[in-house]
């Protein structure tokens, strides 16, 4: 997916920032929609594609600390970056923490927001493989065995099949959740719903 196919969802409550950040967003060339608040995001978070999510911090309502950590529940592998008054950089840290990307401080400086924005939005091109391309029942046969503890031996045994298959299951798996070792595994995983089944067994 090229960076002009990619849609960017900005929030703040300020009409003239999301105005002024709009026009510098759409010299990427990307889809881009503008919210005032962070529950107008929420909502369309679940039932539109986003590939960024951009948010101030500080807001009245639902602050942007609040929303990443909801983002993150609808759509675990979005990249999120916040945007932070010197004042809110503890805010921001804590943010990150809870799954943002990255901060950028006040005042914006163009060429500089938009470096980080194309950054976030490169990076995200392996999470679009799991957006486009679900794990095979194969696949969901492996991750579940993972979960449980199995060794890549004992889930070839159990699936009948060679451990050297096994392992590009295994490889296929953590490319499509986006993640370098098994306990970034688990973590998708259980974000996104499916350890349960293995757990129930």
């Amino acid at each position: 997916m090229t960076i002009a196919e990619q849609h960017i969802f900005f929030v703040d409550d300020e009409p003239a920032v999301r105005k002024s950040v709009a026009q510098t967003l759409e010299r990427l060339g990307c889809q881009i929609s503008c919210f005032a608040d962070a529950e107008d995001c929420l909502e369309q978070l679940q039932v539109h594609s986003c590939d960024l999510l951009i948010t101030d911090v500080k807001m009245p309502g639902m602050d942007g600390l609040e929303l990443v950590r909801q983002a993150k529940h609808i759509v675990p592998w979005l990249p999120i970056l916040v945007i932070t008054g010197y004042g809110d950089i503890p805010m921001a840290v804590r943010a990150v923490k809870a799954g943002a990307a990255d901060f950028i401080e006040k005042p914006l400086h163009r060429q500089s927001f938009l470096a980080a924005v194309q950054s976030a939005l490169k990076q995200n091109d392996m999470c679009n493989l799991l957006k486009g391309r679900p794990l095979t029942e194969r696949e969901t046969d492996v991750l579940r065995l993972i979960l449980q503890g199995s060794s890549n031996k004992e889930i070839a045994d159990t699936l009948h099949r060679s451990i050297r298959t096994i392992e590009d299951h295994r490889r296929h798996i953590m490319r499509k959740l986006d993640v370098n070792n098994v306990v970034d595994l688990v973590k998708r995983a259980a974000a996104m719903g499916l350890v349960e089944s293995s757990e129930a067994e």
